[in-house]
């Protein structure tokens, strides 16, 4: 579906945004006739609420949006989203009510909002069109929303359609898009190119593992982005129960958001030499699952002793965070539906990530807050290193106790790059469970807007 803005100067119907205070002012400074509807209409300005007023002879003249208090919309995002709903299909310019600095934030909760996933039904509803307000990067804000709708997409598409082969053919398609390379290493050839990990919780599906590598751009710093692509978890032989499965299309959620990542990247051609490094597994039972008490070897060489298949997540992705850290790049950043610990910790909304580098995480803080984009800091705690040590194998992929269960596996990947590198791990849940103004209910993109807008100050571009 086309993302974007209506041009500036399109014929649209003017927009009042009257918080709850306003309302009373607004209208009495209209005409009788306008001000008797809106009496008569009981419309107070509550959040999520519209009101069309009529020109003389009962035809669309204006529309007032409810804004709600300062208190309801410190509680959300995207105030202006939540009154879309009740819009009819037309083209709408803000004429007033929202302040200058928050218009780029309403403007792209208003694009979100256009959202639907229409792969399976087609749901046939016309769209509210917002002309671009004044001041605002109409093109920057269509990319950021096209590439949160191919994250979506991605993590919405069942296990059925969405394995490891459709995974590389929506990488396939992201790089034919922008002119970028695209290598894919698949089955025994994993082996062959040492990453046994990767096989190993691949190989008992029958829809080939694969570790997709993915280059674009000859200038500039170099980023690399590690993305989880579980395109389904079983758990494998600790079998999940059905209550604990039922998501599981979503655990290469972290590949489907280092895509939309890369998207904005490159749309935005921002000059950077990107790399994209995505292990796309399904973990799957059968005869030769791997199994509990298991020690594997890793590429970088480490052994791994298994203690829960369904820690399969940090496996795949210590294969390709260690190939990521052989480049040596000035940034790595890994991103993965990883831990029901750190949805314990924060919930689905906020976006957990561990960084050493304090630059680094001030720059993420500063840029979620401008970009509504919630993330929240957990700290790499050495101390509980000895926890991810079993005493037979180099690290244990699940630590029994269940105490700080997202620490241990963020010490768990951290052991795979190198010291010297600057290194961001997300833990995100991927998935927005209520529907919420700009974020129906189903895949999300989580700390994606806070990375891109932070990588100017990162990358010192």
């Amino acid at each position: 579906m086309t993302v974007a803005l209506a041009p500036a100067g399109t014929k649209a119907l003017p927009v009042y945004v009257l918080g709850s205070e306003d309302v009373a002012l607004w209208a009495a400074q209209q005409s009788d006739t306008v001000r008797t509807w809106v009496e008569a209409s009981r419309f107070k300005g509550a959040l999520g609420t519209a009101l069309m007023i009529p020109d003389a002879i009962g035809h669309p003249d204006s529309v007032l949006v409810g804004y709600g208090t300062a208190a309801a919309r410190k509680r959300d995002r995207y105030a202006l989203a939540a009154a879309l709903p009740r819009l009819a299909p037309g083209t709408y310019r803000i004429h007033s009510g929202i302040e200058d600095e928050h218009l780029e934030q309403e403007a792209l909760g208003w694009l979100l909002a256009s959202y639907s996933f229409d792969r399976y039904r087609d749901s046939g509803a016309e769209q509210a069109t917002l002309v671009a307000p004044d001041g605002v990067d109409a093109t920057r804000l269509s990319i950021m929303a096209e590439a949160e709708f191919l994250t979506r997409d991605l993590i919405n598409t069942p296990a059925s359609d969405m394995g490891p082969a459709e995974l590389e053919s929506a990488a396939r398609g992201l790089a034919d898009q922008h002119g970028a390379a695209i290598a894919v290493t698949t089955g025994d050839a994993l082996l062959k190119d040492n990453f046994p990990m990767i096989h190993t919780v691949g190989r008992a599906s029958d829809r080939a593992p694969r570790l997709i590598d993915m280059t674009w751009g000859n200038r500039g710093p170099r980023i690399t982005l590690v993305g989880k692509g579980v395109c389904f978890d079983t758990g494998g032989l600790n079998l999940k129960p059905g209550s604990s499965m039922g998501l599981m299309k979503k655990d290469m959620g972290g590949a489907a958001n280092v895509l939309g990542l890369a998207h904005m990247i490159m749309a935005s051609g921002l000059e950077l030499r990107l790399r994209v490094l995505i292990p796309a597994v399904e973990n799957s039972v059968s005869s030769n699952s791997f199994r509990p008490q298991d020690i594997l070897t890793s590429r970088k060489g480490l052994t791994v002793e298994i203690n829960n298949t369904d820690a399969e997540g940090r496996l795949v992705l210590a294969d390709a965070l260690t190939l990521a850290s052989e480049d040596t790049p000035d940034l790595i950043v890994s991103m993965a539906t990883l831990t029901g610990a750190a949805r314990v910790a924060v919930g689905p909304d906020l976006a957990p990530y561990f960084t050493d580098d304090d630059v680094v995480a001030t720059s993420l803080d500063l840029a979620a807050r401008r970009m509504a984009d919630p993330v929240w800091r957990l700290p790499f705690h050495d101390p509980y290193e000895a926890m991810i040590e079993p005493g037979i194998a180099d690290l244990d992929n699940a630590p029994k106790g269940g105490f700080a269960g997202a620490i241990t596996a963020a010490l768990f990947l951290r052991r795979f790059v190198s010291e010297q590198d600057r290194y961001i791990h997300f833990d995100i849940y991927g998935w927005q469970p209520n529907p919420a103004p700009g974020r129906p209910k189903g895949g999300a993109m989580q700390g994606v807007r806070a990375l891109f807008a932070a990588l100017p100050d990162m990358m010192d571009l």
